[in-house]
């Protein structure tokens, strides 16, 4: 499907310098960022879209009013069962690398990147789902053959972040290894695809695979349903929730969300939590429907003097979720698996405070298919 051309795309410009203030990088769409001032931007060819100069880069969604966005072609909500393994490692998709952004502030531990992929409209995902990246090069332990896949969530809705149906988002931390006893980096071992992806240039090549995985899908057979969503570790975790979130909020799309979205997330400081300020939006805009809840474990304490990690906002709010979770919602985590045994420990021990057996309330949260993990 052709590229619509528009007249204009307008974007809001804040009157103050703000630090936790993002950019985000969108192709041209029918799209109207409106505020109390406003630069216009001349008209757009998109039909001549083809090179890194035909994207601009707007001000983030987040500064847009409540009106939602118009997304398109709406035959994306038609399938009744979600794409899968549409391109297989042996032969995966060629994609095109629209824009590479850092999106956490210089305080933060490491390096994390928004990173926009164009697979135009070939490589169709549901929220939820993951693609796999094949990083350029050889495998090392397999001479001659490319390196293994790397599974990533996908940060955007179907719609992608320009709400055409022709891109993803990934949400890529950057892995790199220090040696520990020269406190050096040894570029040797760092992590092979995060790397690739975050160091890529508009343009660049990337081989993609996928989409894959049904664990994670946003179930939306009721759109009252309570929605609990758990980002762990370095925060890269939040990206399928970025997805559900702008579905219920941002987009204007034929499902429409009435139920209540709670997001916690837990990162190391301020500077490191990702999509803050569009999340923060949706609170002002939706807070009857929306909850966020952060967890900064180098500048928060938690209730006996630590620090403050995610399972310490879930054991503040327990009494709360369990309520929820016993009257039907669904709970997702997402991010780092070393984080699991600890919320799963602080799950257990609230349980039991409640007089209940935290195995047997898991099997039933497994079986009526509310509970939905994937860490790595």
């Amino acid at each position: 499907m052709a590229h619509s051309a528009i007249s204009q795309v307008s974007v809001a410009v804040p009157l103050q310098t703000d630090s936790s203030f993002r950019r985000s990088t969108f192709k041209a769409t029918s799209l109207t960022f409106s505020d109390k001032l406003c630069i216009s931007m001349p008209s757009i060819d998109l039909k001549a879209a083809q090179s890194r100069s035909q994207y601009i880069v707007c001000m983030s969604v987040q500064q847009a009013s409540k009106a939602k966005v118009s997304c398109s072609p709406l035959s994306l909500e038609d399938a009744k069962e979600p794409p899968l393994n549409i391109y297989k490692p042996k032969e995966p998709y060629t994609a095109t690398i629209v824009s590479v952004e850092r999106i956490v502030g210089p305080k933060a531990p490491g390096e994390t990147c928004h990173i926009v992929i164009d697979h135009d409209g070939n490589l169709p995902y549901w929220e939820g789902q993951s693609y796999g990246v094949v990083p350029p090069g050889e495998n090392p332990k397999k001479p001659g053959s490319p390196h293994n896949v790397r599974l990533y969530s996908i940060a955007s809705t179907r719609y992608g972040d320009s709400f055409d149906g022709k891109t993803a988002s990934l949400c890529v931390r950057r892995a790199v290894y220090y040696d520990p006893e020269t406190g050096k980096e040894d570029p040797s071992k760092n992590g092979v695809c995060s790397n690739f992806l975050c160091n890529a240039k508009p343009g660049d090549k990337v081989k993609i695979t996928g989409p894959s995985g049904k664990i994670m899908l946003l179930p939306e057979d009721n759109l009252k349903a309570t929605h609990i969503m758990i980002g762990t570790g370095t925060g890269t975790g939040v990206a399928p929730f970025r997805g559900y979130l702008r579905r219920m909020f941002m987009e204007s799309v034929p499902i429409k969300f009435n139920g209540l979205a709670w997001l916690f997330l837990g990162v190391a400081n301020t500077d490191s939590l990702l999509y803050d300020d569009e999340f923060t939006k949706y609170l002002s805009d939706y807070p009857g429907n929306f909850r966020y809840d952060r967890a900064l474990s180098r500048e928060q304490k938690n209730n006996k003097g630590g620090k403050m990690y995610v399972q310490d906002k879930i054991e503040e709010y327990s009494d709360e979720i369990f309520k929820l979770l016993d009257e039907g919602a669904h709970i997702y985590f997402c991010g780092l698996k070393g984080m699991m045994p600890g919320i799963q420990d602080t799950l257990k021990r609230v349980a039991e405070e409640r007089g209940e057996s935290w195995e047997q309330k898991l099997s039933q949260l497994k079986k009526n298919k509310q509970w939905h993990v994937e860490v790595y």
